[in-house]
């Protein structure tokens, strides 16, 4: 098409043999369950991946998301049933008024496939994009169970990187995976690319140390890099002080702090996604929070964990900021090391 922009046949072929993987390993969609993509043709990515998904379901329904109107999408929805897939390929973020897509069809016991924000991801972060698709159970399923286990048996955590050393006491809670393997769980699928395990402190105020931070997500919701790690002080959970912090870091700890009144660290994330380093980013932040490394949020949003004494209604701000780390000790056990998880599965 003319004046469009195109990813190479190479990244297609990629892009069609992940989604194969993610379909049958991940998602194990099969017949008779009947699959609706909703797409738009805005990026690059969003084509490629289109083709890929077309590739792969031949039989499907395709809707072009900006060729219709919301009731139309909405019908298309409705008509399909218990078990079914449902995939949205969104290059912004689609709008349904008040509709939350993937929740609503959660609900309708839907499988959701979900990719979102590929505008973000131009030219070559696409293709770092794509990489990230691959899934290979053996590592996302053995090294994600074997480090929840790891997690939820640990009274001490520590991450370092570089100078910095933060320390989590009194225990972790159970930790969440995001690994393609959908077993016990009540809804089969989510946002894509995946992999990540993730906690957070039994006792926020549990939470001590410092932590230099190479990479945080801005108020646009962007990875933002500054020149020089930020190294934040961490006392009683809360950030006390952001040493070499940049206007950009400076505005997005003054709005959490106008709105909650503090900076509390909550998430403890393990990104377990191989596409994604320190060096090699994407652009959109929910993306990258995937990376292979540890991410923390800042701010009193966490709503997988209740905690007293946090109202959900007050608490506003979940901020992903990422960690340099050199390591990662759960109790006595060393479980990351220059830039790979190292736990021992099937154990």
């Amino acid at each position: 098409m003319p004046g469009m922009d195109f990813l190479p046949s190479s990244a297609v072929a990629a892009a069609t043999a992940h989604v194969r993987d993610i379909l049958g390993i991940a998602i194990e969609h099969a017949a008779p369950a009947r699959a609706l993509v909703v797409f738009d043709t805005r990026t690059a990515l969003s084509r490629a991946l289109t083709e890929a998904y077309q590739a792969n379901l031949p039989d499907g329904r395709f809707v072009d998301f900006d060729a219709v109107t919301a009731d139309e999408v909405h019908a298309a929805f409705r008509a399909m049933v218990a078990g079914d897939l449902v995939v949205l390929i969104q290059s912004t973020n689609f709008r349904l008024e008040a509709f939350r897509i993937r929740v609503e069809l959660f609900k309708l016991g839907l499988k959701v496939v979900e990719h979102v924000h590929l505008s973000r991801m131009p030219g070559a972060q696409g293709e770092a994009y794509i990489e990230a698709l691959a899934y290979d159970p053996a590592y996302f399923r053995g090294v994600g169970h074997r480090l929840k286990a790891l997690i939820d048996g640990a009274a001490r955590a520590v991450v370092r990187g570089g100078d910095a050393e933060l320390v989590f006491e009194g225990g972790l809670e159970a930790a969440k995976l995001n690994v393609g393997d959908y077993s016990g769980m009540n809804n089969v699928g989510g946002q894509f690319p995946i992999g990540e395990v993730f906690t957070e402190a039994r006792d926020l105020e549990a939470v001590n140390g410092r932590v230099q931070v190479h990479v945080f997500g801005d108020t646009n919701y962007r990875v933002n890099r500054p020149d020089t790690p930020i190294t934040l002080i961490v006392e009683r959970g809360r950030v006390v002080e952001a040493l070499d912090s940049t206007p950009a870091f400076d505005e997005v700890l003054a709005i959490i702090r106008a709105d909650e009144g503090e900076v509390w660290v909550r998430e403890l994330g393990f990104g377990m996604n191989r596409a994604f380093t320190r060096e090699r980013r994407v652009d959109d932040i929910g993306t990258y929070e995937r990376m292979c490394g540890v991410h923390l949020s800042l701010g009193a949003k966490h709503g997988v964990y209740p905690k007293p004494g946090f109202k959900r209604k007050d608490a506003r701000y979940h901020i992903d900021v990422f960690a340099v780390t050199d390591e990662v000790w759960l109790d006595g056990v060393r479980v990351y090391r220059d830039g790979g998880w190292e736990v021992r599965t099937g154990s």
